[in-house]
């Protein structure tokens, strides 16, 4: 008897993708919500607080590098699954931490799992969407991280101030285990799936790249590597994240604290505002995945309609060094929801840039190192946020801020087009 046909079936999977990546940022996030209480429970000083996330963003980085290599060796379907019960029981970890080194140990193997999402979910894009549903469909599953940051503010702070700060680790681990199951259930290759409708089937294969398994040959290896890294759109990409990922780093594990520091917030009011600047992230995702399709509709060729997003973002980013200067809470929050909607809007069209630019059977390769850059960036950038906010104030943190993405711009201005990456990559990996 034949399996029940899921009408939609990519759909389902984009909203496993949703999921997954809120509860990546859930778990990401929940450090940096409970910074203040963890500091003065173990005894942290803002450079040691400083100093362990850098040991998240070491272990994440350099993770990066491999981790699109495990995906597209492992596959989209096992190295999620794999990727998110390793981060799943890191998180958990966390609340037996007793000192900063166990802190920061724990939180290194967060970072050694959480970067297989972003492997993982643009190489199953690349499987079952067309160039025109691609930025959408990575605009919902990226809204899950601004989601998963939304809701970690007043969750994290309701479940520490009802049992303590290390059940908060405890609740939000066990979420990722359980969201296994459904994925393990649903997850194959648009060509291996017995629950895809005709219809289904025939779109994805008349317009998504068809999927193709990658060799562990040792050969193999070294031509794939060897064509990526001799590719002038890979270090383009991977430096804008670089440089621009920092204000993103930055929203995530300092603007609570900066919300306590300098605004004198407690926590229960850093919980019950923060979620808006992320919640203005979650818009950025959507609408920037959004537009750059739109666009195409309109008939403007793939990366000149990414291209465009991009402008419009980064002309907006010079605003955040008000969000320091104003008194105001409200308009800074304002300032600062617009600087993240900026951000996310970026992120999520040069994350689709990548899947137009490169064969599925190395999206996730590629994802992994360009984000490697993103790594280093934040690695780079706390340990100078840790300095200037200890020395000086948030102030310059913000004006820097506002330089990255018109900086990034210039970068991402000269990638052409589509057709020589796709030509050479088809030569390469026949």
């Amino acid at each position: 008897m034949g399996k029940t046909r899921i009408p939609n079936l990519r759909w389902w999977i984009v909203a496993l993708l949703f999921l997954s990546t809120v509860i990546n940022y859930i778990d990401r996030q929940t450090l940096s919500i409970l910074a203040r209480t963890i500091q003065n429970d173990l005894k942290i000083d803002e450079i040691g607080y400083a100093h362990i996330v850098q040991s998240f963003l070491l272990a994440y980085t350099l993770t990066y590098i491999v981790a699109g290599r495990i995906t597209d060796w492992l596959g989209t379907r096992f190295s999620l699954a794999t990727f998110i019960i390793w981060w799943s029981l890191a998180n958990i970890l966390t609340a037996f931490a007793r000192s900063p080194l166990s802190l920061a140990t724990y939180r290194s193997l967060l970072g050694i799992g959480e970067p297989g999402n972003y492997t993982a979910a643009p190489k199953a894009v690349a499987e079952w969407f067309s160039p025109k549903e691609r930025g959408l469909a990575i605009g919902i599953y990226t809204t899950g991280a601004t989601v998963g940051a939304t809701i970690a503010p007043p969750l994290i702070a309701w479940l520490a101030m009802s049992h303590s700060w290390r059940s908060a680790f405890v609740f939000t681990g066990v979420l990722g285990l359980l969201w296994v199951v459904p994925w393990l259930w649903l997850y194959r290759t648009p060509q291996n799936h017995q629950r895809i409708t005709a219809e289904e089937r025939r779109r994805v294969e008349a317009h998504a790249a068809p999927f193709e398994a990658i060799s562990a040959d040792g050969p193999t290896k070294v031509r794939v590597w060897r064509e990526l890294l001799s590719r002038r759109e890979t270090w383009l990409l991977l430096v804008s994240r670089l440089l621009t990922d920092p204000v993103w780093y930055f929203y995530l594990f300092w603007f609570p604290k900066y919300l306590s520091d300098e605004r004198g917030l407690s926590l229960v009011q850093v919980g019950s505002v923060a979620w808006i600047v992320y919640l203005a992230a979650d818009a950025g995702s959507l609408l920037g995945g959004w537009a750059s399709g739109r666009f195409m509709k309109r008939g403007m060729e793939t990366v000149a309609a990414r291209k465009r997003v991009m402008i419009i973002a980064a002309c907006l980013l010079p605003l955040s060094p008000l969000v320091a200067l104003i008194h105001s809470l409200p308009f800074a929050l304002a300032i600062a929801s617009i600087a993240a909607f900026a951000h996310l809007s970026w992120q999520v069209t040069l994350g689709v840039l990548i899947v137009d630019l490169y064969k599925p059977r190395v999206v996730a390769t590629v994802f992994g190192l360009v984000a490697a850059g993103s790594g280093l960036g934040g690695l780079i950038s706390t340990g100078i946020v840790g300095r200037l906010v200890t020395n000086y104030s948030y102030r310059p943190v913000f004006a820097i801020m506002g330089l990255l993405h018109p900086l990034a711009l210039i970068l991402i201005w000269k990638i052409r087009s589509t057709d020589p990456v796709r030509t050479m990559s088809v030569k390469a990996y026949a």
